[in-house]
């Protein structure tokens, strides 16, 4: 079974278990592939989050892909937060749960 993982998760495993794991390093083709394979995996992860401490680990996990899907298209963390700031600013954010019905 192949699936992106973390950079230390290989260092980890040879730690905790005494294996060594295969892997190797992706192409940017697979990469990105990769990445949204992982997304959706965080994100059936956090609907299926049975609490809310399990919630905010996989919503930390969704972000911390986000932030490497931006990377990988040459944005900064910076820069992808202030084009949100300025989206919010223009439209606003979610909170008031407002559903469309009709356009």
């Amino acid at each position: 079974m192949s699936k992106l993982i973390r950079d230390k998760i290989p260092e980890i495993i040879q730690k905790n278990d005494g294996r060594v794991p295969s892997f190797y390093i992706a192409s940017k083709e697979e990469f990105h592939i990769a990445l949204d394979t992982k997304l959706d995996e965080e994100i059936e992860e956090l609907r299926n989050a049975p609490d809310n401490k399990s919630a905010a680990e996989e919503i930390a996990d969704i972000m911390e892909v986000l932030l490497t899907i931006g990377h990988s298209h040459g944005f900064s963390p910076e820069q992808i937060e202030t084009i949100r700031l300025e989206k919010r600013e223009k439209r606003w954010g979610f909170e008031k749960r407002i559903i469309l019905e009709k356009w």
